[in-house]
């Protein structure tokens, strides 16, 4: 399993909300979490086969960035 990490835009709580659908319905995504705290909004994900570029356009459809770190 890799540990990926990303800069984002996920800001708050309620980005998280927008967020988790399009994060709980990618296959190889085990866990994901968002540390809003962070100023970067760092996004770390636990995956086995995840694409990364993917999951960048997935983000991207729904009004945030990824880049990965």
């Amino acid at each position: 399993m890799n540990t990926l990490k990303f800069k984002t835009t996920i800001n708050c709580s309620a980005c998280v909300a927008k967020v988790t659908p399009v994060l709980d319905a990618q296959e190889n995504i085990q866990n994901w979490e968002v540390d809003t705290t962070n100023p970067d909004k760092i996004l770390t994900i636990n995956s086995s086969e995840l694409d990364e570029a993917d999951l960048v356009k997935s983000l991207q459809k729904i009004g945030f960035k990824a880049e990965k770190i």
